[in-house]
Order: C-alpha cells, then structure tokens, then sequence
C-alpha cells in the first residue's frame, strides 16, 4: 500500500448515499512534491506550484475528491487541520499548509446535491493513519465508475486502489481513484474488467469511439492519483516520476487522457536513500497499474450499477 512509504498517511471521509467522498494523503512533515496533468478536463488545485521553477519545493498533503470543482473545498479543511498541528511552508506571519488537489466527476451518480467541502477533508485527516488503507468504494472512490461511453447507466462501478513497488530499499507507492471514460484492462490476461456493458458483456470504448457508436460523456470521468517515493528526489525528479507514472493509467485504461478526462497524477517523495529517477518512474508506473485493478477488485455493487470481473 502506499502508507508502506514512510512517513505516508492516508485518511478516507465517505457519504455511501450521495456516493461522493474525500481521500487526503498526508505528509505531515513536509515532501518533495512533483505533478502530471495528462488529461483534458481536469479540476485542481495548487498544480503550478507543483512544477518546477517555482518557490515552494514541498508539499503537506494531496486532497483526491469527488464532487467536480465543487470538491476542491475539502482541501479548505485538510489546510485547517495541518496549521492546527503547526505544519506548513513559513510565510512569514504564518504557517501556510501546501496542500494540492484534484477532484473528479461523481455527480451522476448518487445525489448531484451533496459534495465533499471542508467539513469532509478535516474528517479524512482525523481518520488518517500509516496502516491499512481501506480500497474500493470509500474515499474519492465512492462514486467512481468507468466506461461511459453508452451512458452512466451502462458503466461498471469501481473505486480507489492502492499498491507499493521496492526498489532496492526504497518504497515506491500509489493510490488511485479510478473514474474513467474508458475501459480498464487487465494487461497480464489482455481483457476488459470493467467497461461498458452490454447483453454480451463488455465492449471496448475504444470500438466504440472509432465505429462513431460512443455517447461522448463530456465532464463525467477523470482518474486522479498520488504517487509516494520513499527516497530523496528533487522537485524535478518528482515531476518526472509523475509524467512516468502516467504508463500505469496506459497500461490499464483504454483510452486514456481523452478530452473527457482529466487525469491527473501526484508524486511526493518523502526523504532518504537517493534513488535513480528512472528506476522511481518505472516503479511508480507498476504501483499505479497495481493499484488500478485493485481499485476494480475491491469494488462493491452501489448506484444501481455491478462491479467488474476477476476470474
């Protein structure tokens, strides 16, 4: 799991009637954050100050809402919670928390009336911890779904996933909610998990979109995610493992980065052994694919729709 990063906590706030909900992955003390937005319509917070060139090297915490930009209020709350604790970048009269977010599009399912506000994200923060990390429908994973392409109500429910790679003695990990236009896929046995179904099981999105069949679901997908590198990088190392990263999401969903979604990943690394920049983005790239179908796997039928299949 992610929280096999030291220094990594990971906390869930869900509302399993309006199906929407918050994650935060905390950094208390402060890591190297770096930052890949891949996808067409995304909804974040605080990304430019994610690249490099700019002043502020660390972040506190990454918030992964539902909710679409109504959701970036929980991070409102994760802020409140970290200055209360005395964490955040010295501004001179104050502490100010780091806190980057990315939301994704839930409100079809369940109620449109309830998202993730500030209230939410401190709630996440009180229940964080370094242990087990719950997966599936909690979190920003509540409301997830994926292959929309013949409508809301022909998608698969999933959630939110985690998982952790070592390389030599650095952990390397992810978690990611997964609310995807298309498919996922399973690369080791090269078929569809979940998708858009059909009276004859899944179909592919990508047929779909290319035979001119696909409702184009504009504003209701985006998969977002938070790698973790137990080791030390730089801020632009960090950058660059999360571009690398990205190869999860191509392994697993098809297709990916479309104009209807707004992936998005975050890396943070937290300190300690150096580790190669190549070596963290191959590792981030394989906890992300992980962490995908784990997202799947550990789904629960909510909305009215079914989970996907694992033989």
């Amino acid at each position: 799991m992610i929280t096999d990063v030291a220094g990594i906590l990971v906390g869930h706030a869900s509302d399993p009637e309006a199906l929407t909900g918050v994650t935060v992955v905390l950094a208390p003390e402060g890591a190297v954050v770096g930052v890949s937005v891949e996808g067409s319509a995304p909804g974040t917070r605080e990304t430019d100050l994610c690249r490099t060139g700019n002043l502020v090297q660390q972040a506190h915490a990454v918030v992964l809402a539902g909710g679409s930009a109504f959701g970036l209020s929980a991070a409102s709350g994760v802020m409140r919670w970290l200055e209360e604790r005395g964490h955040g970048f010295p501004a001179g009269d104050a502490l100010v928390p780091i806190v980057p977010a990315a939301v994704l599009y839930d409100l079809g399912l369940g109620s449109a009336k309830v998202r993730p506000d500030e209230a939410m994200g401190y709630a996440a923060c009180e229940a964080a911890s370094a242990g087990p990390v719950a997966q599936g429908c909690v979190g920003a994973g509540t409301g997830c779904t994926a292959g929309k392409a013949l409508g809301i109500g022909r998608a698969t429910k999933t959630g939110i996933g985690t998982a952790s790679v070592k390389v030599g003695d650095v952990v390397v990990g992810a978690i990611v909610a997964v609310n995807p236009f298309g498919d996922v896929w399973d690369p080791e046995r090269s078929v569809i998990v979940a998708g858009p179904r059909t009276e004859q099981g899944f179909a592919s999105t990508t047929s779909l979109l290319l035979g001119g069949a696909s409702r184009q679901a504009f504003g209701e997908n985006t998969t977002i995610g938070v790698v973790a590198v137990g080791g030390t990088l730089s801020k632009e190392g960090a950058n660059k493992v999360a571009r690398m990263a990205h190869d999860g999401f191509a392994r697993t969903i098809s297709p990916i980065h479309t104009m209807f979604d707004g992936d998005t990943l975050f890396c943070l690394a937290t300190g300690g052994p150096e580790i190669d920049i190549s070596a963290a983005g191959t590792a981030a790239a394989i906890a992300v694919e992980r962490a995908i179908l784990n997202a799947v796997r550990h789904a629960q039928p909510m909305g009215g729709l079914p989970v996907g299949r694992f033989e």
